[in-house]
């Protein structure tokens, strides 16, 4: 029985480490964004603004709960892409965005373009966070 107890001890410790499976707790803060997109690209023709909370989802955008899905699925998209990182250099088209604000209580200062590749995929991937624009032609 001796044996047992520590052992006992030890399984309730590591299950009180896990989450708590609703993601409520997990959070650690609010998701607050802001967003502005340049369609032509920073500085040139009008930027369009929109805004973001995800506790509940509101703001500008066309559908605030796709986009507070987006985010929570691929928050990493934006991370800048690594300098050491090969991209394509296919070129997307002009457009520029610029993401502030807050993310789960962490601070977010994100860019976005279409220069090349790996920038198109950020682009795509956030996609449902950007607010709706008409693009420029190439």
């Amino acid at each position: 029985m001796r044996r047992a107890l520590p052992l006992l001890a030890l399984v309730l410790v590591l299950a009180g480490c896990g989450g708590s499976g609703d993601g409520a707790a997990d959070a650690g803060g609010p998701t607050t964004l802001q967003i502005t997109l340049w369609p032509a690209g920073e500085g040139q023709g009008t930027a369009i603004t929109a805004s973001l909370d995800c506790d509940p989802p509101a703001g500008d955008l066309p559908d605030p709960a796709a986009a507070c899905a987006a985010l929570a699925a691929d928050a990493d998209a934006l991370e800048p892409v690594p300098a050491d990182t090969a991209c394509t250099m296919l070129y997307g088209g002009p457009e520029e965005a610029r993401i502030t604000g807050t993310l789960d209580g962490a601070p977010v200062e994100a860019r976005l373009s279409r220069v090349d590749g790996c920038n198109i995929d950020r682009w795509q991937r956030l996609l449902p966070v950007l607010p709706a624009y008409e693009p420029v032609p190439l």
